[in-house]
């Protein structure tokens, strides 16, 4: 993408956001609950619905030429070319039941690799914005990770990329956190992901693990990586979209934390 091009997708991309994040605001409240699971499920399609429904011909008039995925569960490759992947409420689990980490993110990928991300958190008007080799900011502002050097100090965290993953994946992710408590300063297990890779890209947290590495992750990625964060498979190898696990943390933890989960 040119500079031109780049500023003035960013600028129609985050509007599109933003207009989709209103209308989330109006959905939710602080007092939401729900007494079964059929209920939270048709509640979290529904916010998925009302969002989905503005971002598709928004995003689809920015640039005609991406094709369109919200599957946010969705995992590895994609055919080459360009791709809006959409993940209409990050956090909706939490959204449904009247919590705050919720979020709308959009990034687009081209040819196998997220050049443009938008994130936006509207009950904290924070809206986090990257363009690949364009640096990462928030509310326009440019941000860097963190620049610690010692896990004793950091604070870090992993989360579940989507429910009913079963007890294999549990007791992986119960493991990690055992040992990485052992070392880092505090270790947060919550969701969304997304939410955890804006608040490392941001410099408020210094790492993010994770076992599942999800399409809809791309956003987030980007974010950590133009904020000068590194970002891995568990092999210390570099992350693309069809990297089944992944760690993102600031240089100055990011082996010692390899280390600590390998």
């Amino acid at each position: 993408m040119t500079v031109i091009l780049e500023e003035a997708m960013i600028a129609a991309t985050t509007a599109a956001v933003r207009a989709a994040g209103a209308r989330m605001l109006k959905r939710y409240s602080t007092e939401s609950r729900t007494s079964s699971l059929a209920e939270i499920v048709a509640a979290v399609q529904a916010n998925d619905a009302a969002v989905v429904d503005l971002l598709e011909p928004a995003l689809k008039e920015i640039n005609p030429q991406a094709r369109w995925l919200d599957d946010e569960h969705g995992s590895g490759p994609l055919p080459d070319g360009e791709w809006w992947l959409i993940d209409p409420v990050g956090g909706n689990m939490n959204a449904v039941h009247g919590m705050t980490d919720w979020n709308i993110g959009v990034s687009l990928v081209r040819d196998g690799r997220p050049v443009l991300a938008v994130l936006h958190f509207p009950l904290f008007d924070e809206m986090f914005t990257a363009t690949e080799g364009g640096g990462a900011f928030l509310n326009g502002v440019r941000i860097g990770v963190s620049d610690k050097t010692e896990l004793n100090g950091a604070l870090v965290g992993t989360g579940q990329a989507q429910p009913g993953q079963g007890p294999e994946m549990a007791d992986r992710v119960g493991t990690s956190y055992a040992a990485m408590a052992k070392h880092a300063l505090y270790v947060r297990i919550s969701v969304p992901v997304s939410h955890q890779l804006a608040q490392v890209a941001a410099g408020r947290m210094d790492a993010h693990w994770q076992y599942d590495n999800v399409r809809a992750h791309a956003s987030g990625v980007l974010l950590v990586q133009e904020a000068g964060g590194t970002v891995t498979d568990l092999d210390g190898k570099p992350w693309d979209l069809t990297t089944r696990e992944y760690l993102a943390a600031a240089p100055g933890v990011h082996a010692k934390a390899l280390e600590v989960l390998g």
